[in-house]
């Protein structure tokens, strides 16, 4: 073969070869750019130091990918995605290689959630945050009651239970301080704590958020005034010894007699400490209670309370009602 045959050969043999890595190249970035195999939105874990290559077969391996090699290379060459981040991804149906890969990227990683509602003892906030399977660690004993604020509170996989304790704790924290800050005038209480155990009784007394700052005021008269606050939760959170045992009868005239000093029909003033981790709003109605002298309340039968301001106007409401309990509903 002549010299000019041969170098034209070789290049018609160099075009193919380039025109081949160009097909396969173009080929590679649309597996990577087009819609990837998962039928539907899926979580995984993105391991720590798994490494460009164990991610890749990571996601491979759970149908977010079908060529590892594909992503390996468009990762590899998109140099604005940045390092991969390890953590928790949900990732969409028919996501992309090039979308995966920007998400974990992006560290935009699955949020949890747990709500805890208002009026929970610290002993079934604990109980509850046990029972979150992404949380991670122990909870080595239960925190003071009254020092956790209910929220929904947000968090990622594997957060220590003792670090959303402590998160849990500086909210409260920091609402106390701030409601006491901003507190009304005159108020028969000493310290924040006392406006925070006040507000414990109020959360349990009633769930209607009109009414809270009425039973505030009608515990407020009663301090003023000396009397016992005789607050059935209270007596509860004693028989029940903190949220830690079931109550498993309704109160009776004969528990109003237990010897604790949570006993507010035998023992002056409020309780030496909260009774439950209160929300907001009763926090409020504790240190901004309504314009009231009444002294007693009821419950009504249908979730609210009538209100007195004489033991008479009470003994009366309370006959009204047991009346028209024994009489039944339509009667």
């Amino acid at each position: 073969m002549s010299a000019p045959a041969r170098w034209r050969w070789l290049g018609g043999a160099v075009l193919l070869a380039v025109l081949a890595l160009a097909a396969v190249a173009f080929w590679a970035w649309r597996d990577y750019t087009g819609a990837g195999p998962l039928a539907a939105s899926k979580t995984l874990v993105i391991p720590r130091g798994a490494g460009l290559g164990g991610v890749a077969k990571e996601l491979a391996q759970n149908g977010v990918i079908t060529h590892p090699w594909t992503f390996i290379a468009g990762v590899f060459t998109d140099r604005r995605l940045g390092p991969l981040k390890a953590g928790e991804y949900e990732f969409p149906a028919a996501v992309s290689p090039r979308a995966a890969a920007a998400l974990i990227a992006s560290g935009r990683v699955v949020q949890h959630r747990v709500t805890v509602p208002e009026g929970l003892t610290s002993a079934e906030i604990v109980a509850l945050l046990r029972q979150q399977p992404a949380l991670d660690g122990s909870i080595d004993r239960v925190p003071p009651e009254g020092s956790l604020l209910p929220n929904t509170y947000f968090y990622v996989l594997d957060t220590p239970r003792a670090e959303l304790l402590a998160r849990m704790h500086r909210a409260m924290a920091r609402a106390v301080a701030a409601a006491w800050r901003d507190r009304s005038s005159g108020l028969p209480l000493a310290s924040p704590e006392e406006a925070l155990t006040l507000a414990s009784i109020v959360e349990r007394e009633t769930a209607r958020e009109d009414e809270r700052p009425h039973v505030a005021a009608v515990y407020l008269n009663r301090l003023k005034l000396g009397m016992k606050l005789q607050a059935d939760p209270t007596v509860s959170y004693a028989l029940t010894e903190g949220g830690t045992k079931p109550l498993d009868h309704p109160l009776g005239h004969e528990d109003l007699a237990i010897d604790s000093p949570y006993n507010t029909y035998l023992h002056a003033g409020l309780p030496p400490t909260p009774i439950d981790n209160p929300g907001l709003a009763s926090l409020r109605a504790a240190l901004h209670p309504a314009a009231s002298d009444d002294l007693y309340f009821v419950a009504d039968g249908n979730g609210g309370h009538a209100f007195s301001r004489t033991l008479a106007e009470h003994n009366r409401h309370v006959e009204e009602l047991r009346h028209a309990h024994a009489e039944g509903p339509g009667k």
